[in-house]
């Protein structure tokens, strides 16, 4: 092996280290250093020194704990520097500094603690509702700004500007750096459980790079929605979103191949899908139907939530033997319910997939034609792959093909985009072999 090739397998496993550690990372340095732009800094610091340093000396054996030690010698360093100012800042410096040298190999501790009260922090009522999303997506998830651009169909720069924004507000305000208390965590929760779905959606079907599914993401949102039904365990939506994950996270070692190439719906084999995760989502939407129930008669709270509603049509599709076995007129009328609650054009784009089964493609088209000019969903590449999959079960396959090249200059996702490109050329394939059989059909 080359050095070169040496190098770019180093930087490889930095950044994968860097995607598994980074949430745990700033969670714990927001608690130490107490302001969350500082934590945020001197964790790209830590990174960078690890870019610097392990190409040449190797990764070592725990680089959770490298990262955080080199990470909090640097917010030494700058509480030094800020000491000559202000004696606040002298305390704090020579606190991290004991407890650095005190234990230089420590890992981040109160992981659990510390990845909620950063969401929660991020989550401060100074900021507007899609600021909060979008720092926490930005901190706690790692996500790139390209990706909470796609979860929010928004253009990257007005992500981009957003989180400064949302810094810069937090530091004005001066919020405190403490978990909030109760009646703060009811405020904030709402935010807090769209924070851990766009996390589950990103590892579910991963924006941009050469995986289908990111899991380690997955399970770290299902993870957060097991605690929060501990810590909210009265509230239905909390356990609607943890029985969504379950049961959507179920079929994960399912819809990828042997080499990692997407496996869609109708070609799983359900005999692979993880009846564990199953059974804790069907008892977690037991559990919320159940508090549903509970509610006042006619009471806006006795209806069911969006993730409820979402976990009802992931319920439909684990009881089913098949995809032709599925009760997609049922689901149909969950998407249906859905869209009148969020008004998402999304939930619209799924109802036109649950029809196109439950009535025919020219009825999940006819749907589809009406969505065509939301703004929301222009370049938004599963558009056109939703008409493509319905005009191909129509039996217009050159037109299927054009609409999944179309969906595939748009996706970011380089096996998502491979897949378009196969069902494209196997659309023509199939235009070609129907014109050979019947000349007739293509006499005009």
């Amino acid at each position: 092996m080359s050095d070169r090739t040496g190098d770019e397998t180093t930087r490889a496993a930095i950044e994968a280290v860097w995607r598994l550690e980074s949430t745990r990372l700033i969670a714990a340095l927001v608690r130490i250093v107490r302001e969350v732009g500082l934590a945020e800094d001197v964790a790209q610091d830590a990174i960078v020194a690890a870019l610097a340093q392990w190409p040449a000396t190797g990764i070592p054996s725990n680089p959770g704990a490298w990262l955080m030690t080199t990470a909090k010698r640097r917010a030494v360093d700058e509480f030094r520097r800020r000491a000559k100012h202000d004696a606040a800042f002298a305390v704090l410096a020579r606190e991290l500094d004991e407890a650095v040298e005190g234990d230089p190999g420590a890992g981040i501790d109160h992981v659990d603690d510390d990845v909620l009260r950063l969401m929660f922090i991020c989550c401060h009522p100074a900021l507007t509702v899609e600021a909060q999303t979008t720092l926490t997506l930005k901190l706690v998830t790692g996500l790139s700004t390209r990706e909470i651009a796609r979860a929010f169909l928004a253009p990257e720069a007005t992500v981009a500007q957003r989180v400064s924004r949302a810094k810069r507000t937090l530091a004005e305000a001066g919020a405190a750096i403490e978990e909030p208390s109760v009646d703060e965590r009811a405020e904030r929760l709402q935010t807090v459980l769209g924070v851990v779905y766009l996390l589950f959606n990103e590892g579910y079907s991963a924006t941009e790079g050469e995986d289908w599914v990111r899991p380690t993401l997955c399970d770290e949102a299902v993870r957060l929605g097991r605690i929060l039904t501990a810590l909210v365990p009265d509230d239905p939506e909390v356990h609607g979103l943890s029985a969504l994950m379950e049961l959507q996270s179920s079929r994960l070692a399912a819809r990828v191949g042997a080499d990692g190439e997407p496996v869609l719906l109708e070609q799983q084999d359900r005999r692979a899908w993880d009846a564990a995760r199953i059974r804790r989502g069907q008892d977690a939407l037991a559990r919320a139907d159940a508090i549903l129930v509970g509610q006042p008669p006619l009471s806006p709270s006795a209806e069911p939530g969006p993730y409820v509603l979402q976990a009802a049509i992931a319920d439909e599709h684990a009881r089913a033997a098949s995809v032709e076995t599925t009760d997609w007129a049922a689901i149909a009328e969950l998407y249906e319910r859905l869209g009148h609650r969020t008004g998402s054009p999304v939930a619209e784009l799924n109802r036109a997939v649950a029809l196109g089964r439950a009535r025919g493609p020219e009825a999940g088209l006819a749907l589809l034609d009406q969505l065509a000019d939301l703004p929301a969903l222009r370049g938004y590449h599963l558009v056109p792959s939703v008409r493509g999959d319905l005009l191909e079960r129509l039996g217009r396959p050159l037109d299927a093909a054009a609409e999944f090249e179309r969906a595939a200059a748009m996706a970011s996702n380089a096996r998502e985009r491979d897949l378009l490109l196969r069902r494209a050329t196997a659309a023509k394939a199939l235009d070609e072999r129907s014109s050979i059989e019947d000349p007739a059909v293509r006499s005009d």
